[in-house]
């Protein structure tokens, strides 16, 4: 106690610097409600405000001048204010955090009562000052306690007992960890005071109301930080949640274009949809990425989108096609391409439609591309779009059968198709995975 009463008045000044600091930075804070941050920033000005008049009030006490005069009873005065105006403060924090978090529609009564228990306190302060209630000055202008000086204490420990007991009967409603955080950070000063009561000279109240205030704002950036992190969770919830309703509506009108296009052929239908999965599948197989499958997924369902412009006549024609006719089948690439080059944001649809007719020793259309110059998800769909169409009854023919179907893929390799990818069809027809 000794060496507390030595450096008393550097940890008064060190630690109403901290409290100054902390209510510049609460102003500067607008996440905070403006009555949540009004009420934090006073407790932690009137904290500063506490360390520094009691340390003013322990270097004028002796004092013979004017100002020392002054300055000890101004401090002294203030002292005691300031004792119960904080925990006035925290009553008001504890009436907001009720109304928001607790989602209480008013106050609850002890919490009504702390404030008359403040307004009472301040009644007799001011009383005090005139009949020295609390305390008195001898001719020496040195602070002496009075009869009634216990009474100063019975204020505040009763307003903390009624916050207390607030926090005790509505802990539900709280943070757990929060409720006991703060019940026992409110019983700090209340236990000093019992010993500020025997130890004269030494301004124990005062440093622990600190504490508290301090404790205070750290929770108070506690909710906030959490407060941040529900709002960015919340932002992400929503945000995946666009993205895959967007997703969905994406696929759905991906597929029901793809059925339009199929419809237009009685022999064809599902088509797209069979060479979209079987695609995706073959894809998955070479090592594609969850997202690359999926792009080749929607570039092989929409990779006959070009047929629209074909008349119904040519498409659904009983035997083979005339040299003319072919040409007009042969357009539908390119028109595929120009359907689909118009949807920016997924650039990778229109090189399916445009690239799924080469082959890979260049003799294709409709440019004549070869080997690697074709692109991959182009190589990938012509593999499996001739399977499907080797697999299904068509205006031309009848369906091939499994033998004949894989007969035609082994003489495909390296000609019609990349090897690499008629090779993993083929390892998916002798497994029966496809």
């Amino acid at each position: 106690m000794s060496l507390l009463r030595t450096y008393q008045l550097d940890l008064m000044l060190y630690m109403s610097g901290i409290c100054g600091v902390l209510t510049f930075m609460t102003l500067l804070t607008d996440a905070l409600t403006r009555r949540r941050k009004s009420i934090l920033a006073l407790m932690e000005l009137s904290a500063m405000l506490l360390l520094l008049f009691d340390r003013a009030s322990y270097l004028y006490r002796g004092g013979t001048g004017e100002l020392s005069y002054l300055m000890v009873r101004l401090s002294n005065g203030l002292v005691f204010f300031l004792s119960i105006f904080i925990p006035h403060l925290v009553t008001l924090y504890l009436e907001d955090l009720y109304r928001n978090e607790g989602g209480l529609t008013s106050a609850p009564r002890t919490l009504k009562a702390c404030e008359l228990l403040f307004y009472a306190g301040t009644v007799l302060i001011v009383v005090s000052q005139f009949t020295g209630l609390y305390y008195s000055f001898d001719q020496q202008n040195v602070y002496h306690r009075s009869a009634g000086f216990p009474l100063s204490y019975t204020v505040p420990v009763l307003i903390v007992a009624m916050q207390e007991l607030t926090l005790l009967h509505h802990r539900t409603r709280l943070n757990g960890g929060l409720v006991r955080s703060l019940m026992l950070s409110l019983a700090m000063p209340t236990l000093v005071s019992v010993v500020q009561i025997y130890c004269y000279g030494v301004s124990l109240t005062s440093v622990t109301m600190v504490f508290v205030v301090i404790v205070f704002y750290i929770y108070a950036l506690k909710d906030l930080s959490k407060a941040v992190q529900e709002a960015r969770h919340n932002e992400l919830e929503t945000l995946r949640e666009s993205e895959r309703r967007e997703a969905a509506m994406f696929e759905q009108t991906a597929e029901a274009l793809a059925n339009a296009i199929d419809a237009k052929d009685r022999y064809t239908h599902g088509h797209s949809t069979r060479v979209a999965a079987l695609s995706r599948r073959i894809a998955e197989e070479a090592g594609f990425s969850a997202h690359d499958c999926d792009q080749i997924y929607f570039a092989a369902l929409l990779h006959d989108v070009g047929k629209i412009g074909v008349p119904d006549e040519i498409i659904n024609k009983e035997g083979r096609l005339t040299d003319a006719e072919f040409e007009q089948i042969k357009r539908h690439p390119l028109l595929g391409y120009q359907i689909l080059s118009s949807i920016r944001q997924s650039p990778a649809l229109s090189v399916g439609a445009h690239y799924h007719h080469e082959r890979y020793d260049g003799k294709g259309y409709p440019d004549g591309l070869r080997g690697e110059e074709i692109p991959e998800t182009a190589r990938i769909i012509a593999v499996a779009d001739a399977y499907d169409a080797m697999n299904s009854t068509r205006s031309y023919r009848g369906q091939l059968s499994p033998e004949k179907t894989r007969r035609e893929l082994l003489e495909g390799r390296g000609k019609q198709f990349d090897p690499k990818y008629a090779d993993i069809l083929l390892r998916l027809l002798d497994e029966r995975k496809v």
